[in-house]
This record gives structure tokens, C-alpha cells and sequence, in this order.
């Protein structure tokens, strides 16, 4: 069996991954607040943790693997949408919970699931596992690690000895770091919301404490719990979640006496062309507005494993435009070649660490070797020229556009008008078409930035 050695923030070491359960391997990741669409930072994450979820069901077996993901669908973003817009609360979580799968599935991540069968459980939403919280917090509060006030309820940082051990921060470098919110019913700054009141027009469920709702940080907690056990092998996310996100979820679940997540992976974070993506430098920008935009979502992929997970991962134009061509040419290479699960050589490369890049320049040896059937095999590793994502780059037939073109030059030729064929071969180009003439041949094929529907005018 292929060992796989995993980067843990934990240790912040290189280790051996070896599962509690090799029947059973689990892993948890944070995801989405859905108030809207996802953007490429989630994108990202969601392609890291695609790639291991695909690496571990080839180790370990498609059905000894859980892979969940949650959905936070309560949240004050989400309240503040709902007052924005007049919409209920849960037709837009609704809305955009599909717009994140879909959004998602265009840049062929693979649904979560349950030991490769239940889809739906793998995905909970927080709203349908309030009872367990409240649990969680009443164990945490009679343990005497949190307590009641003014109708909230708060995690008592200071009986928690190892707090920030996961991000590295003392608790004096956490409070000047982070957003603390000062309140009188606060014993400590840096404690914690676990429940907190609801008004009449928020989202709120009866409890101990009296109507409200979960704080962020306790939902990923319970809900890990009940779907992969008190202990469990992998919790990941973004870099920006190490703290104070996993960094208070380690200190609820430990201190009711679960053992929690013992490997812990964090891809880094990402920026456009060189500079931090925001919405006030004018660079952000969703996964539906690059799909918009005839963006394939392989490109999208394929970019993204572009940088080690470990690193700062820079969106460009450049790169894009070279993903497009490179995928349009192993694609044409391997047109009609059967995919060969046998050939497993990329696992033990991709085992390393998420060791993408070493995959990739595999596979641009294998195209230069014409290995077509490996070179189809290995891209299926890290999920590539997968049959269900290449509509994009199907073949077009151009032959009689290159028919067109050529009568053109004919005439031309006798005529010494060339601006017919000047303005034909400047319209094919604005559609993404690659056009070479020779003395006796027209040759036309698709391009980076091929738009077929731009041709419609031409035939």
C-alpha cells in the first residue's frame, strides 16, 4: 500500500499518515458560509481536499473513505442578506448552497460522502443538528469550561491550557490579533461564543439559555462528532481558518473529552496577479464570474493545482491562457484512449505531501513521450481530462471554415484583393481559432479562448 506523508499544522511537520480505521478513513472540512457565491479562494480549498479525497479512495478504497464538508447556512451574513433583500432565510441558503455545488462541480471537485455511498448526510447543514450543539454546550458548561450569561453562552479560554497551541499564538498575541468582541457578560476577552440570543426576526431554536442560535465555531464541532466519531483522522480548510475557527474547535472538543481530528491540513491563501484578491483593489471575483466568461472549469482546476497547497497561489492571465492550451493538447492526444485504472505510478508521487506539480510535470513528459494512455491515466489522479469536464474542449470540425478560407485565397490570388481573406482570417482568430496557411493547405483548429458560437456568422 502506497504510504501517504502529510504536511500536520499541528506538529508543523511532515508525518506518515496512518489512519485510526483503514476500513473507515475520515476526514472533515470546513465549508462554505453560503450568503453567496463562491469565490476562488473557496475554490481552492475546495480543489485541495478534492485531490486528497481522491488520493485516499485510491489508497484506502472508493468505500473505506468518508469525506464530509459541511454548510454553515446560519450566520449573521446570512440574516444581513435576508434584511438586504427581503428574501427568507431559507430560500437564499437553499439558493446558494446549489449555486456552491454547482459552482463547485464545474471545477470537478467530487461530492463528499459516506464511505463512497450517502451523498446528503456528507454535506450536513448546521441548521439540522442544533440538538447536538446544545448538547455539546450543556457537557462543556456542567465540565465547567464554559458558562451562561445574559442569555449567552461562552467558552471559558483560560481553563484550557493548550489554547493556540494549533496557530502558535499566546493568548496575548491572539487578543491583539484578532477581532475580540468586548462585552460586560465576557469573564475573559478572548472567550468565546457557543450560543447566543436571537431576536424575534432571526433564525433562533429553544434551549436551555432561551431562544437562539449557535455560535460558528460549535457547529463544526458537533457536527464532526456525529457523523465521524469523537476521534477522527483528517480536519482541513484554509489557511485562515487555523485560527481562531480550528483553534476553538480543538479547545471545545477536547475539553468534552474527544479526541478531535489528529492530522490537521491548511492550504495557503491566494492572490491576482501578484496582489491580495478584495473587493476594493477591483480584482475579486466568484468561480461564476470566470465560468461566465467561457472560462473552463478544467482551466480553473488545473491553475489552481498549479501551486503546492502549502503556498501562496497566484491567479493570472498568463496562467490561465497556458492551462488552456496545454489541456486543448492533451486532450486531442488522448481522444478515444480508455482510461487504465491500472496505472498507479502518480499515487505514490501525489502521496508525498499533495505533491501536484511533480504529478503535472509527469504529465507533460508523458505528452512528450506520447504515452497517451498514461498520460490520461496519471491526469485521472489529480483529476483531469475526466470525461464529464471535457465538453469544453470537444473537437470541432472546422473543415469546411478551412474550405471557406481557402476558396477566398484562390480568389484573392486572381484578383490581388486580399481583404476578404484578411478580415475572414481576423474573425476566426477572434473566435479562438488557430489558423495556419501554407502554400497548399489551410489547417484551422481550436485555440485558447475558443468561442464556437462566434463562428455562427461565418458559415
Amino acid at each position: 500500500m502506497t504510504t501517504i506523508r502529510l504536511h500536520n499544522t499541528a506538529t508543523r511537520k511532515k508525518e506518515d499518515f496512518a489512519p485510526l480505521d483503514d476500513s473507515d478513513v475520515r476526514m472533515y472540512v470546513c465549508g462554505p458560509t453560503v450568503y453567496d457565491r463562491a469565490h476562488l479562494g473557496n475554490a481552492r480549498a475546495a480543489v485541495v481536499f478534492d485531490t486528497l479525497y481522491r488520493l485516499l479512495r485510491r489508497v484506502y478504497g472508493e468505500n473505506h473513505v468518508t469525506y464530509v464538508r459541511n454548510f454553515t447556512d446560519i450566520d449573521d451574513k446570512i440574516n444581513a442578506r435576508a434584511a438586504e433583500t427581503g428574501r427568507p432565510i431559507g430560500e437564499i441558503t437553499v439558493e446558494t448552497t446549489q449555486w456552491y455545488l454547482d459552482d463547485i462541480g464545474a471545477v470537478g471537485a467530487l461530492q463528499p460522502s459516506i464511505k463512497g455511498k450517502d451523498h446528503q448526510k456528507a454535506m450536513p447543514r448546521a441548521t439540522a443538528w442544533i440538538a447536538p450543539m446544545v448538547a455539546m454546550i450543556q457537557d462543556l458548561i456542567a465540565k465547567g469550561h464554559a458558562y451562561a450569561a445574559e442569555g449567552h453562552v461562552l467558552f471559558a479560554v483560560e481553563n484550557y491550557a493548550d489554547y493556540g497551541k494549533l496557530s502558535g499564538r499566546s493568548i496575548d498575541d491572539m487578543i491583539a490579533g484578532a477581532r475580540v468582541e468586548v462585552a460586560p457578560y465576557k469573564r475573559n476577552p478572548m472567550d468565546f461564543v457557543l450560543w447566543k440570543p436571537s431576536t424575534n426576526d432571526q433564525p433562533g431554536w429553544d434551549s436551555p439559555w432561551g431562544r437562539g442560535r449557535p455560535g460558528w465555531h460549535i457547529e463544526c464541532s458537533a457536527m464532526a462528532a456525529e457523523l465521524l466519531g469523537e476521534s477522527f483522522d483528517i480536519h482541513g480548510g484554509g489557511n485562515d481558518l487555523q485560527f481562531p475557527h480550528h483553534e476553538n474547535e480543538i479547545a471545545q472538543s477536547t475539553c468534552v473529552g474527544h479526541g478531535f481530528a489528529r492530522y490537521w491540513l491548511h492550504n495557503e491563501m491566494l492572490q491576482v496577479e501578484g496582489k491580495k484578491m478584495s473587493k476594493s483593489l477591483g480584482n475579486f471575483f466568484t468561480v461564476r464570474d470566470l465560468l461566465d466568461q467561457g472560462i473552463p472549469g478544467e482551466v480553473i482546476r488545473f491553475v489552481i493545482l498549479g501551486t503546492h497547497y502549502r503556498k501562496p497561489m497566484d491567479w493570472t492571465d498568463d496562467k490561465r491562457i497556458a492551462a488552456e492550451k496545454t489541456l486543448r493538447k492533451w486532450r486531442r492526444q488522448t481522444a478515444g484512449v480508455t482510461l487504465d485504472l491500472t496505472q498507479e505510478q502518480a499515487s505514490a508521487i501525489l502521496a508525498d505531501d499533495l505533491n501536484v506539480s511533480e504529478v503535472i510535470k509527469r504529465l507533460h513528459q508523458l505528452s512528450d513521450d506520447g504515452d497517451v494512455a498514461a498520460l490520461k491515466a496519471t491526469a485521472s489522479v489529480v483529476g483531469l481530462l475526466d470525461d464529464s469536464l471535457g465538453a469544453w474542449a470537444a473537437e470541432v470540425d472546422l473543415t469546411g471554415l478551412a474550405g471557406q478560407l481557402r476558396d477566398l485565397r484562390q480568389v484573392a490570388m486572381q484578383t490581388k484583393d486580399f481583404g476578404p481573406v484578411d478580415a475572414f482570417k481576423q474573425a476566426l482568430v477572434a473566435a479562438g481559432v488557430e489558423v495556419k496557411m501554407s502554400k497548399d493547405n489551410v489547417d484551422l483548429r481550436p485555440a485558447v479562448g475558443f468561442d464556437p458560437a462566434k463562428l455562427e456568422g461565418l458559415r
